[in-house]
């Protein structure tokens, strides 16, 4: 049986059935993987793979709707989280994908063997080691490369292992884009593109959105192809274990607060510590006991800073740990209308 202490963000589970899923967060049950389904076996599907058409699912609520409708065994109440939550029994994981394996893989098989965005994926990683210092061992391929879905213009998508080899790497990147023309920042068009792509998903005004994600070096282009980079805290970072804490939704609400602590928002899930929260709409508890905003999705990684005052619209949760102490975070990103915003940008 696959051992859910082996699984994290960034890798990828396969179903008997040939579903694919991709696995989210770093906290997973001991019988099951929390992970979104995300490629399913289909006639009209636009990518191919060992003679099979796959499509590709993109919305979060597109996601749930193709497992009620086909799958409903891959939905369920999870007791420690309190919420539906999409994932995969351990007995119905066919196949693992793991994004360090891939570099090994295509490592081995040499450039002669392997196709042109596979080869691009691989430079790509080796400059990022090479720049950085950091190890190849401590860098993945994961995304459609990872599970053989790619096609000639399927973005790269990278995940760096480990807090400081991650802060490395953020470094790297910034240096390159300063001063190598194969890595770029996204420009306005490119912008424009991601903007209308996610909002679909995440409801944020195109102004704020342009200032806040032209800054962030964890995306951009390299040679000409899309990047994304996915910074994972290692094993040994990862202090809480399933059932540490339990989770509670209190509903959903908007606040103003100021980021006291942006340690972890390079890192996926990230989050960010608050004071001074106000509730201006939804759901409410006493603002002293909202620690901090974070969210498991990557597009909200470096959203904000320290000292900056921001608007949240996402998910109210209660939080108790083993011992009894109970706190409040809000947690952003599942659904369309969450958003972290800093005030100046509003």
């Amino acid at each position: 049986m696959v051992q859910t202490q082996k699984l994290r963000e960034g890798d990828f589970v396969e179903t008997l059935e040939g579903f694919i899923f991709d696995v989210k967060g770093l906290v997973h049950p001991q019988s099951r993987v929390i992970a979104y389904v995300r490629y399913v076996p289909d006639p009209r599907g636009d990518r191919v793979r060992g003679g099979i058409r796959y499509r590709k699912l993109y919305k979060l609520e597109d996601r749930r709707e193709f497992l009620r409708k086909n799958a409903p065994m891959y939905l369920y109440v999870d007791p420690v989280f309190g919420m539906e939550m999409q994932s995969v029994p351990l007995h119905r994981v066919s196949q693992t994908y793991l994004p360090i394996l891939k570099v090994e893989e295509l490592l081995r098989l040499g450039p002669e063997n392997i196709d042109q965005v596979e080869r691009l994926a691989l430079e790509f990683t080796r400059l990022l080691s090479a720049k950085s210092g950091v190890s190849i061992e401590y860098i993945g391929i994961s995304g459609s490369v990872l599970v053989g879905l790619h096609g000639p213009g399927s973005d790269i998508d990278l995940t760096v292992y480990g807090k400081r080899n991650g802060l490395k790497v953020y470094d790297a990147l910034r240096e390159l884009m300063a001063d190598d023309p194969r890595v770029e920042h996204y420009g306005y068009d490119e912008l424009l593109r991601l903007y209308r792509f996610r909002s679909e998903d995440t409801a944020i005004p195109f102004k704020a959105f342009l200032r806040v994600e032209q800054d962030k070096c964890f995306q951009g282009t390299y040679m000409g192809r899309d990047f994304f980079v996915r910074f994972i805290p290692d094993w040994d970072e990862v202090s809480e274990r399933y059932g540490d804490r339990i989770y509670r939704s209190i509903g959903y609400c908007t606040v103003r607060a100021k980021v006291v602590d942006d340690s972890e928002s390079l890192f996926t899930p990230c989050s960010y510590r608050v004071s001074n929260v106000e509730f201006l709409s939804g759901v409410k508890t006493d603002p002293g006991r909202v620690r901090e905003v974070c969210s498991f999705r990557g597009r909200f990684c470096k959203q904000a800073h320290v000292g900056e005052t921001v608007r949240v619209s996402g998910k109210l949760e209660k939080v108790e740990s083993l011992d009894g102490e109970v706190w409040f975070r809000i947690v952003v990103g599942e659904r369309r209308g969450d958003y972290i915003i800093p005030e100046r940008l509003l």
